[in-house]
């Protein structure tokens, strides 16, 4: 019987993420980064995989995290932020990891101001979430599990 794989899945948070929970509920919600993180931490058991985390409200840090990436995960789920719509260097650094990611936002940016509907990375990851609030991020972390147990060892890059 083959043996089942444990991937490993990095979670990276752009700008003022940080403050979910207080900053402007009526937008994003009242789910805070721990209760996110729970949900998601909690789902990845059930599947069998592994989590870790990482938020930064700068630019450079966030690309360096993703350069860490290359040969430490399987895959990626990112939440941007602001550097969505701004951020060539983020899109660069995804590419350049070269691993499956799956780009999720709280809200749907299509349904925002005319700036958000436009995403640096919407076309460098397999797939998108949008607008369903904290719970993105588990179904984020589901749909990159799926991806990369059907594709296998082609799930990279």
């Amino acid at each position: 019987m083959r043996e089942k794989r444990t991937f490993r899945i990095l979670f990276v948070d752009g700008p003022n993420l940080n403050v979910l929970g207080d900053r402007e509920p009526s937008v994003y919600g009242r789910e805070t980064p721990a209760d996110i993180r729970g949900a998601v931490t909690e789902a990845a058991r059930r599947e069998g995989a592994k989590v870790a985390f990482f938020q930064s409200n700068h630019e450079g840090e966030i690309v360096e995290r993703l350069q860490g990436a290359k040969r430490r995960f399987d895959g990626i789920v990112i939440n941007p932020a602001a550097y969505t719509h701004t951020s060539v260097a983020v899109r660069d650094a995804l590419i350049y990891a070269g691993l499956p990611s799956i780009e999720v936002h709280l809200t749907n940016p299509a349904s925002r101001e005319g700036f958000r509907k436009v995403s640096y990375v919407e076309d460098v990851v397999v797939g998108r979430i949008c607008g369903v609030g904290g719970y993105g991020y588990t179904l984020a972390l589901q749909a990159l599990l799926h991806h990369l147990r059907r594709e296998g060892a082609r799930g990279r890059g």
